[in-house]
């Protein structure tokens, strides 16, 4: 399907943002279509993809009446350091620096009172390791999970398992990062993040020391925002056991999960990262401002699980 141009309307701008320790993040802000916006939405990438991967629709939420925060995770894209070997960056950084230090800066620099997040895979967890995310109106996930490998869609969980955490720590260790960038799987990523994706366990407050474990779980307790968490029944890595595993730590909020088949638009396979690509604008775009925008569930047939 052919790509649809950005909303010229849109202004867009080149932003970074300080965390509390000092690292400095890359993004892009982009400005409502409109005097008075709605609010703000901030994107949260997946492991190892670049924020421009979502600049598209990022507009699109834009020309629809939010401001949208598109950033890169420490390491990755416009945030990665000089030197990437060595940097010590770690997957929970992610969370606990990264999007805690967005989600302030959403709140500085984006109208309108609501503040709503669009999370994919990583990127719908780790909104809970953040110390400020009770701050959140509203969640989108989308193939949200944590790389537990036992969640891995079942005829492709031997491979993937091999994939991702047998070779990735091997080059890991080789290369003193992993250079995905080179093989043509991801961005590279630094040594902690592959690490901590390669040897998580069933239970992600388990890769903290115990003496934080319980922060932990207190952190993503506290996010009271209405989460619609979103899986696609082709997604290898973000099948409904690893959507479940993902929304059982967000105890304190309202919690629905819905299960999307590639029929429903029209295609014959989505999997893990097409519902950004430009031609579901239509589709599952328009959808899903109708959750970010009123707080309606735009699927209410494919619910497969619901927790108040």
């Amino acid at each position: 399907m052919n790509q649809i141009a950005p909303d010229s309307s849109v202004e867009t701008r080149p932003v970074q943002i300080r965390c509390a320790d000092g690292v400095v993040l890359g993004g892009h802000l982009f400005r409502a279509a409109r005097a008075e916006p709605i609010g703000t939405a901030i994107v949260n990438s997946a492991t190892g993809v670049l924020a421009r991967y979502y600049h598209r629709y990022a507009n699109f939420l834009a020309a629809h009446g939010f401001d949208v925060l598109a950033y890169d995770y420490r390491g990755i894209g416009q945030s990665r350091p000089a030197r990437l070997r060595g940097c010590g960056y770690r997957w929970r950084d992610w969370g606990e620096r990264d999007f805690a230090a967005a989600l302030r800066f959403a709140r500085e620099q984006g109208r309108g009172e609501r503040l709503v997040v669009v999370g994919h895979s990583i990127g719908g967890f780790l909104p809970g390791l953040a110390d400020n995310a009770h701050g959140i109106d509203r969640m989108l996930t989308v193939g949200a999970q944590y790389a537990w490998w036992r969640d891995y869609v079942a005829h492709r969980r031997l491979g993937l398992f091999v994939k991702w955490h047998v070779a990735m720590p091997a080059l890991t260790a080789a290369f003193g990062y992993f250079p995905g960038r080179r093989l043509g799987w991801l961005e590279d990523l630094p040594a902690g993040v592959a690490h901590e994706w390669s040897f998580r366990g069933p239970r992600f407050e388990r890769s903290h020391p115990k003496g934080e474990r319980q922060s932990v779980l207190d952190r993503m307790a506290s996010v009271r925002a209405p989460i619609l968490a979103v899986a696609v029944s082709d997604d290898e890595f973000g099948t409904p056991p690893a959507i479940r595993r993902t929304l059982r730590y967000y105890v304190g909020a309202e919690r629905t999960a819905v299960l999307l088949h590639p029929a429903d638009y029209g295609r014959q396979s989505i999997g893990h990262f097409s519902l950004f690509h430009d031609s579901h604008a239509q589709g599952f775009w328009r959808d899903s401002l109708r959750w970010l925008r009123d707080g309606a569930n735009p699927w209410p047939k494919q619910v497969i699980d619901h927790r108040a």
